[in-house]
């Protein structure tokens, strides 16, 4: 059975093109026109993947993305925008969105966003990684990776999936710096990855948010100035 993606999309000719182009690649559609009608359809339809623009009637994507995530879903979300502002960008990731993508955009791009993201939540963590329990954070975190939760000191974490693939990642390899470019390949699994990566930055935040004592001075997620990010040996 295909997978289904939702499209919330106010304008009709972005619509045709998108589902003409996603069903060609053998995804079902589905359809919405504003804000309410999106959020209805995310939440009764359960899709696979939204496809979520930001200027919407009724409710902005904004609202709709944070809504869904209040629900407790994790649906991979990619907001699909004609505003160039980085706040707007950093916004929608900080609010849950998994990536964003810029009108007008690369019909070829997308597609490949959306398989990977597919891709990602039907996948193992990030690179199949066993994690042993001692080798993070000197026992303080722990990976249950049956139940895909981490732990600190005992206590569960409220992880997005991922933040989870994220932490999975760095967790394996402690001490091993990873650019941002190479944690787009390995945790977004965008192969050969040159775009924008400010995704990265806005993940690595919102984790140690949750992971650290002090996320300003990071004890688990560290960062090589100029190079990228790390998992502290």
């Amino acid at each position: 059975m295909g997978k289904t993606i939702l499209i919330v999309e106010d304008e009709q000719n972005i619509v045709d093109i998108l589902s003409f182009n996603l069903e060609r690649e053998g995804y079902n559609t589905l359809e919405a026109y504003d804000g309410p009608t999106g959020l209805q359809l995310a939440l009764e339809q359960n899709p696979d993947l939204i496809l979520l623009d930001l200027m919407l009637p009724g409710l902005n994507g904004f609202d709709v993305c944070r809504k869904i995530r209040e629900s407790g879903s994790s649906i991979p979300i990619i907001m699909l925008t004609a505003r160039e502002e980085e706040e707007d960008k950093v916004l929608g990731l900080e609010l849950g969105a998994d990536d964003y993508i810029t009108k007008p955009f690369s019909m070829r791009e997308l597609l490949a966003r959306v398989k990977a993201n597919i891709r990602r939540v039907t996948m193992a963590p990030a690179g199949g990684e066993e994690v042993p329990a001692a080798a993070l954070g000197g026992s303080r975190l722990t990976i249950d990776q049956e139940r895909a939760t981490v732990y600190k000191d005992g206590a569960p974490l409220e992880l997005t999936q991922r933040e989870y693939d994220l932490i999975c990642f760095l967790g394996a390899q402690p001490g091993k710096v990873f650019s941002r470019e190479a944690l787009m390949e390995h945790v977004w699994n965008y192969e050969g990855y040159v775009g924008d990566v400010r995704a990265v930055d806005v993940a690595v935040r919102r984790l140690r948010e949750k992971i650290e004592d002090d996320p300003a001075n990071p004890e688990f997620i560290r960062t090589k100035r100029g190079m990228g990010y790390y998992f502290g040996e």
